[in-house]
């Protein structure tokens, strides 16, 4: 496809998708929330470290094979959870699976995905997760915990840094809402984003339009609307109940019902990490949202090595929110993760790409992860530590 023929790097692939797409839906993917300081504090965490290379060392047979939860996978990178992504290319989570799955790399399904649980699984099976939102009938999520395991999903994400709707300020000047409202305004705005963008929306209503939050259907009235679901997810994931906001009560409650691979997505703090070890989970994936939680919250990687300090050797650490580049997944395995995620790179190149689009990113990461380690002089993912870091970028 001419819009990936001749990039080089995720920015490229981030810069045509901002050609590609509707302005509010690219605002809808590279958003943050309040002022946005977040998003900047996530990728300049990674331009803190630097890298110390070792020369003369053989390098000519360099692996990145990782192992996570007894699984081979390709390298240490898969693919973080990113929402609607069906809004930005038909059949977008089905698309990344695939690319997942022909890369060998893990690929977690969004709980506000418009591709269901069941039908990722059928599409690569044993390298698919499924991120679990706690929503306010609880019991929509413990059933939806076992479909998960019905289906035979190898591990469940429980994502518990979205309690309320954050203030994502991009959504409110684009007069983004829930429900969403038809307004002259917004009428006369799409009209020039559709004068601007024709192939997206043609491609777009091609699809059918608007796709549905398609594992929360089960829940609803026949014949209810896609946009009759997106209220739906927002009013169950988003606005507490009788029972309140999700709690410790409620990861314990899924430790029980889900027998297999329990990975907690969203905690900063070694205290949080510690009472999740105790519970007994096998994971976790540090993140604060990709900067679309809290705007004040430290970068995933500033947090990362207090709590390898706290609970290293009791649980699988990951990282994702603001890796753009091999390098950042190196820095990310030297501080101690053991694997890392990313969402809006894969999601730029499914946009403009479909599968290829996204297969483009894989191997981009893929590319620069071994010149990294070759050019540092580590032969072997699994050997990247601390070591490789200069001194005074040491945490």
């Amino acid at each position: 496809m001419r819009r990936l023929k001749n990039v080089v790097n995720v920015d490229e692939v981030r810069l045509a998708a901002r050609r590609y797409l509707p302005g509010f839906l690219y605002d809808f993917i590279e958003g943050g929330v309040d002022g946005e300081e977040g998003l900047a504090r996530n990728e300049s965490a990674f331009s803190q470290h630097s890298l110390m290379p070792r020369y003369l060392i053989d390098v000519s047979r360099r692996n990145t094979a990782t192992k996570l939860f007894g699984r081979s996978y390709a390298m240490p990178f898969g693919i973080s959870p990113t929402g609607p992504a069906a809004l930005f290319r038909p059949d977008a989570d089905l698309l990344l699976a695939r690319a997942a799955a022909d890369a060998n790399v893990p690929f977690i399904l969004s709980g506000a995905a418009g591709a269901a649980l069941e039908d990722i699984h059928a599409v690569a099976p044993g390298r698919n997760w499924f991120q679990l939102y706690t929503a306010r009938e609880r019991q929509i999520s413990h059933d939806q915990i076992r479909r998960a395991a019905d289906v035979g999903m190898d591990v469940l994400v429980v994502t518990v840094d979205t309690p309320v709707t954050p203030k994502r300020e991009r959504h409110l000047r684009n007069r983004i809402s829930v429900p969403f409202e038809i307004t002259p305004g917004i009428v006369l705005r799409m009209t020039r984003e559709l004068l601007m963008h024709p192939t997206w929306f043609a491609r777009f209503f091609a699809s059918g339009g608007m796709p549905a939050m398609a594992n929360w259907t089960a829940y609803m009235s026949a014949g209810a609307s896609a946009a009759e679901s997106a209220t739906f997810f927002f009013n169950q994931a988003f606005v507490p109940g009788d029972v309140g906001t999700p709690s410790w009560r409620d990861l314990e409650t899924y430790r029980n019902l889900w027998k297999g691979t329990l990975v907690v997505k969203g905690f900063l703090h070694p205290d949080d990490a510690v009472r999740a070890a105790d519970i007994g989970c096998d994971g976790l994936i540090v993140s604060n949202h990709g900067g679309k939680a809290l705007d004040r919250a430290p970068a995933s990687l500033d947090a990362l090595p207090a709590i390898k300090k706290a609970v290293g050797g009791r649980m699988t650490l990951m990282l994702d929110s603001g890796v753009r580049r091999g390098s950042d997944v190196v820095i990310a395995l030297c501080l101690g993760a053991d694997f890392v995620f990313a969402g809006r790179p894969t999601l730029y190149g499914v946009a403009i790409g479909g599968q290829a689009g996204a297969k483009k990113v894989l191997d981009i990461i893929a590319h620069e992860i071994d010149l990294i380690m070759a050019t540092i002089g580590c032969d072997s993912t699994d050997r990247l530590d601390e070591h490789f870091l200069t001194e005074e970028t040491k945490r």
